[in-house]
């Protein structure tokens, strides 16, 4: 009955943390919605944009595919003007990263 105990204890602590990792800048404990950018080139204006998103599952799957490459190819992007990321999660149940490449 002890070892039982434990086991649920374990699982109920295990169940109530937030595991998922995502690249913010700020992390909100109940609830995360954060826009900001990187990779600002001299590249004047921009024509086009293209995206591409990974997301988390309660920390058990994750899936998807947030990197550059794969937004400039969606939009045809060949010079980069700028990089903007987007991240949510909530309660460590879901998690989401998009990626957003603006250029042309």
């Amino acid at each position: 009955m002890r070892f039982l105990c434990t086991v649920a204890g374990a699982l109920a602590l295990a169940a109530t943390t937030s595991c998922i990792a995502v690249k913010t800048p700020a992390i909100g404990v109940l609830y995360t919605g954060v826009k900001w950018g990187e990779g600002v080139t001299d590249n004047a204006g921009c024509s086009k944009m293209g995206s591409s998103q990974a997301m988390s599952i309660m920390g058990l799957v994750a899936v998807g595919d947030a990197s550059i490459k794969t937004a400039m190819d969606k939009a045809g992007v060949t010079k980069i003007h700028h990089v903007d990321y987007e991240t949510m999660n909530i309660l460590g149940f879901y998690g989401a990263l998009t990626t957003k490449v603006y250029g042309d």
